[in-house]
């Protein structure tokens, strides 16, 4: 008498093929995944690692400071190129409105015709300074730092911006295909195969295959709402489409983003002075006291230069996201304000797209977000390697015979 067998219900149609494009598409670009991955991880600290690293020049400590002048900008500027001797103009400078930091000076030039990273910046370097002596502190060189060439990598593997991004892009959107379809596979039938899923049970369990299949899945899910996030605020940058779907969803349906190039310079240029800058600089800080830190373009020619409709001003409101932010426009000869978007002129599409960067690498809410993001990455970069350890370990499967009894 044979014995009997239940043998499992095939798949239907859609999980079948569902899960053949999950596996094909999990062996062509795993390794891609894996390293964007792991880069996104290591990037996710970069600003604890840097406040660190540099906490005794990110404080002047100059004394007395009550009883001192910030020294005119154009003055730091040129105290600051005599000191450094850079073949490039200074770009622009971080001011910040605590008084007892420094300020940074940053040169950056951006070669539009060059095919990769280390080519397309000849120089971004940046120069923390004593505004009120104008010595340079300490000098870094941002282009050839740990962090600049793991976001490059993680960006766009080093290749030249303008393309290279796609090339991170077709992955990540194909990775998001595969997050989803991930959980298709995963969904339990029902309530027994669902407590089985949510946690491992491997007090019994000595086979590797088992516990790998298990980390490949129950990982997977955990980690897939904010894998979806990451990958999809990651596409932010590489694809148009992307950002303008993110604005009319979350504007409520305006496909028009602000416009303010309307904006611009009336004074004559004779009214521009040496000055003018530091007029700026006041408006900001008076208009501001509780801000963290703005930005100020210092105005010279450089590689890659494109016409600008206005003089903006970009304002930083917190130390550890951006999210929070306004934009100024300044009549670049006289000095005077021309125009102001805080955060509360902004709709709700706006202050999303603002918001992308932060949710990206995990500022958004400070260490409590940047930890989840971390650990988030380190899941997704598991999933290509447990991914193919499955695969492998079904191919190396060997057949199972048919056992009769009389």
């Amino acid at each position: 008498m044979k014995k009997k067998h239940h043998h499992k219900k095939k798949p239907g149609f859609l999980k079948k093929w569902t899960g053949k494009l999950h596996l094909w598409f999990g062996l062509i670009i795993g390794f891609l995944i894996f390293i964007i991955s792991i880069t996104g991880a290591l990037y996710v600290f970069k600003d604890e690692v840097e406040s660190y690293t540099r906490k005794d020049v990110i404080y002047h400590n100059e004394q007395n400071i009550d009883k001192k002048s910030v020294l005119p900008i154009r003055v730091l500027e040129k105290a600051v190129d005599e000191q450094m001797k850079e073949k490039y103009p200074i770009h622009w400078v971080n001011v910040p409105i605590d008084k007892k930091m420094s300020y940074l000076f940053y040169w950056y030039e951006h070669n539009t015709d060059a095919w990769n990273y280390f080519d397309e910046f000849p120089i971004y370097k940046v120069a923390y300074v004593n505004p009120y002596t104008g010595k340079v502190l300490r000098t870094y060189d941002e282009k050839n730092s740990f962090f600049s060439i793991i976001k490059s990598i993680h960006w766009s593997y080093l290749l030249k911006q303008e393309w290279g991004t796609y090339v991170v892009g077709i992955p990540v959107l194909i990775f998001v295909f595969m997050l989803i379809s991930g959980i298709i596979l995963w969904w339990p039938k029902n309530k027994s195969a669902r407590k089985q899923r949510f946690s491992f049970k491997w007090k019994n369990i000595k086979s590797w295959k088992r516990k790998n299949y298990d980390l490949h899945n129950i990982l997977g899910f955990y980690a897939s709402i904010f894998a979806l996030i990451f990958s999809i605020t990651g596409l932010f940058y590489a694809f148009l489409f992307v950002q303008s779907m993110i604005y009319v969803i979350f504007s409520g349906g305006n496909t028009q983003y602000p416009d303010f190039s309307h904006i611009t310079t009336k004074a004559p240029i004779e009214q521009r002075t040496e000055k003018t800058l530091d007029k700026v600089i006041s408006t900001v800080q008076e208009k501001y006291p509780n801000a963290y830190v703005f930005s100020i373009d210092l105005g010279h020619e450089h590689m890659d230069d494109h016409e600008h409709p206005n003089f903006g001003i970009y304002v930083k409101h917190l130390s550890y996201s951006y999210h929070k932010n306004s934009n100024l426009i300044f009549d670049e000869n006289s000095g005077e304000l021309l125009h102001t978007h805080d955060p509360k002129d902004k709709n709700f599409g706006e202050k999303v797209v603002s918001a992308n960067y932060d949710i990206h690498v995990g500022a958004i809410l400070g260490l409590p977000t940047k930890i989840i993001a971390f650990i988030v990455s380190l899941i997704c970069a598991s999933l290509p390697v447990t991914g193919f350890m499955i695969w492998w370990g079904r191919r190396k499967k060997k057949p199972v015979k048919t056992i009769q009894s009389i």
